[in-house]
């Protein structure tokens, strides 16, 4: 039935090669007349007929016995294997020679140079009358830096020196009076001995008299007479002795003058050293060798003591360099460093660990972490290694902040690497 109603259909024209009642194939869509499929080229291969049973056997049992059994890749592809065998030895090799040499090392990228900035200031006001260096330029120890008007201070000096000399002739004057005092108080001395032996003369005449006028020999009116002169002879002795006293006491008035003459010579030399620091105070210098750094002092600018004039860094520089806490097992003072600079990564220059401080940074830090509140998360910690250098670089700019990248050896015996390039070294130099 199907090949009266469509007699064109590809189910009449395969009924041949199919071998069978078309009544089992389920009939098909009958296509529209622009679908339909163009007449065959003659030339066109013809449409594949299916197989018999037998055909739909598996393709391994087609093939001959000798595809079936394939060689293996090494034999196949022997150059090959021994070139990745090869590549795969020395990339152990490679890696294991890389390992042990770097763990002769430990390095870290965060470091920098560090030196004790100060800042100059003036200890004397005045005005700035001089500015002989720029800014960052090098100056030797007492190099001057700025000059203040040394005019009032040089006055204050003259003044204290005056002041010198009056209170040195004041003691000279007082050392003169000592002299004088000293003479009368030995004519006082002289004045009571003399006044002593009158009046033991006094004493022997009046005793001799009154003898006399007992025995009726003398008269009583030169016992008297004698008597008299003896009391006047007792109260010239004193007199004398009074005087002698007046005088000593009056030498050691005088001392206590020489002694706060003295004092006052004293103070006025003081006065003298602090007018002569004044002065000195005009000019301001450097103590120590570094460089001048954000220079703020103009000429004619009134300087005020405390009030900085530049910014001063010394020679004397090192590196910070903040290792991590797992990075210090080996790390000793002493060991030898190489680093290298970020501004200059071509030069490589040595140095050595100074010390470990006792410590990590977040310890002395203004605000410290405060790990035994709340929650804790451990993080490696970083420890500051300050490193100083064996000779410090000095053809390029360095200072405080600039990036360092140190590598500590930490173990001194010589790694494979090392012993092989000083074996190809030495074998270079046998040729």
């Amino acid at each position: 039935m199907l090949d009266e109603k469509h007699p064109d259909s590809e189910f009449a024209g395969e009924r041949d090669w199919m071998g069978g009642d078309l009544q089992d194939v389920a009939p098909a869509k009958a296509r529209p007349a622009d679908r339909q499929e163009k007449p065959r080229r003659e030339d066109a291969p013809a449409k594949p007929q299916n197989k018999p049973d037998d055909e739909h056997k598996p393709d391994d049992q087609d093939k001959p016995e000798a595809e079936e059994k394939k060689p293996a890749f090494w034999r196949r592809r022997p150059l090959t294997t021994v070139s990745l065998v090869v590549l795969v030895a020395v990339a152990v090799a490679g890696g294991y020679v890389y390992y042990d040499n770097a763990s002769h090392f430990e390095s870290t990228d965060d470091a920098f140079v560090a030196a004790r900035q100060i800042a100059i200031a003036p200890r004397v006001t005045g005005d700035v009358v001089s500015v002989p260096v720029t800014d960052n330029q090098h100056v030797n120890a007492g190099d001057v830096i700025a000059k203040i008007d040394p005019r009032d201070y040089q006055t204050a000096l003259d003044q204290a020196n005056a002041q010198v000399n009056v209170a040195k002739a004041n003691i000279a004057n007082i050392h003169a009076q000592q002299d004088v005092q000293a003479a009368q108080i030995a004519a006082a001395q002289a004045q009571v001995a003399q006044a002593k032996a009158t009046r033991a003369f006094a004493q022997q005449q009046a005793a001799r008299y009154q003898t006399l006028a007992q025995k009726g020999a003398g008269t009583v009116e030169n016992a008297q007479q004698y008597s008299s002169q003896l009391g006047q002879q007792d109260a010239a002795v004193a007199s004398a002795e009074a005087n002698q006293t007046v005088a000593e006491r009056q030498l050691e008035s005088l001392k206590a003058q020489l002694a706060s003459a003295e004092a006052n010579l004293a103070v006025s030399e003081a006065q003298v050293e602090q007018a002569t620091l004044n002065l000195g105070y005009t000019t301001v210098r450097a103590e120590v060798p570094g460089r001048v750094v954000q220079l703020s002092a103009e000429r004619g600018e009134l300087a005020q003591p405390g009030t900085n004039l530049t910014m001063f860094v010394p020679d004397q520089i090192w590196i910070v360099a903040n290792f991590k806490e797992t990075q210090l097992d080996r790390m000793r003072p002493g060991q030898p460093v190489d680093y290298t600079i970020d501004a200059y990564p071509d030069k490589t220059w040595k140095a050595h660990v100074d010390s470990v401080q006792p410590g990590s940074g977040t310890a002395f830090s203004l605000l410290p972490a405060q790990n035994a509140t709340g929650n804790y998360v451990k993080i490696v910690q970083r420890v500051p290694v300050k490193l100083s250098f064996d000779t410090a670089p000095t053809d390029v700019a360095l200072g405080p902040g600039m990036s360092i990248e140190p590598t500590v050896r930490v173990d001194p015996s010589p790694s494979l690497w090392e012993r092989f390039t000083t074996w190809l070294d030495d074998w270079r130099g046998r040729l």
